[in-house]
């Protein structure tokens, strides 16, 4: 039965293309690929002269028929301009289709990003959140990155050179001066990590270039505060100064972080 072969191909360096992605571009009937000309390079490098179509983000609802009724008789391989079909990238709604349609639906896995760029961005990697562009509108930005200011995961965001330092501005304004994995044209001639925080970011990038992959510090856990022996001593020692309990327990909730209703608790035991 035909096929639609998912193919994931090189971020940057054409090297990193995996023998089986080679030879499944060869022997499919044809490649629907997000970018022709990149794609073009792509298998001149590696000698395969399979046709192609164009399904990009602006023909590829118009595309889709054409594509499940080729499936009818040969086997398709999607590409992306770069790394793993369907994230980020044109790709999902043929995916779900042919799935719909029960058109076996196969993965060649290879170059990602968003792993690539986690792997070395030094931040933690055993969780994160990936969230693909940021809108380009400011205002819709910050309320996109007000959902995430609590999440401990480490987060991760695509961002085009234009807009950089806008989108540092903000992640500046609603997630505070974090740690920050700046990655720029992985894997090509022009590679580079930054690391720092977003404030050394914003001074750093003076003229953005190339594409940039963004992974973001998560919310660090904050310590709950628990009682203390000093803390009760603190409360017997203002009782006994005939401080009111109200202005006491207010005083020590401020500067403690403990609840109220746990100071008032320790206030009537020292009675």
């Amino acid at each position: 039965m035909p096929t639609l072969y998912v193919v994931a191909t090189p971020i940057g360096n054409l090297a990193d293309i995996s023998r089986r992605a080679i030879e499944t571009l060869r022997t499919v009937k044809l490649i629907a690929a997000e970018d022709t000309r990149k794609t073009r390079i792509l298998l001149n490098a590696c000698d395969i002269s399979t046709p192609m179509t164009s399904y990009f983000e602006h023909n590829k609802r118009l595309k889709l028929d054409y594509l499940l009724n080729f499936l009818e008789t040969g086997d398709v391989a999607l590409v992306s301009e770069a790394g793993m079909p369907g994230i980020s990238d044109p790709g999902h709604e043929l995916i779900v289709a042919a799935s719909e349609k029960g058109i076996p639906v196969v993965p060649i896995p290879g170059p990602s990003v968003v792993v690539t760029a986690l792997a070395v961005s030094g931040l933690p990697p055993d969780r994160f959140t990936f969230l693909g562009f940021l809108p380009r509108k400011s205002g819709e930005r910050r309320r996109l990155l007000e959902t995430m200011t609590n999440d401990p995961a480490t987060l991760i965001f695509f961002e085009a050179p234009h807009r950089l330092h806008d989108t540092l501005d903000d992640m500046l304004l609603v997630l505070g001066n974090r740690r920050i994995a700046a990655c720029r044209e992985m894997t090509k001639i022009h590679e580079e990590v930054f690391r720092g925080t977003i404030s050394q970011a914003i001074e750093h990038f003076t003229n953005p270039r190339g594409e940039f992959t963004l992974v973001i510090e998560g919310q660090k856990e904050v310590r709950k505060p628990e009682m203390n022996d000093d803390i009760e001593s603190s409360l017997r020692e203002l009782r006994r100064s005939g401080v009111p309990a109200k202005e006491a327990i207010s005083s020590l909730s401020g500067s403690t972080g403990l609840s109220k209703k746990e100071l008032y608790r320790v206030w009537i035991k020292a009675g």
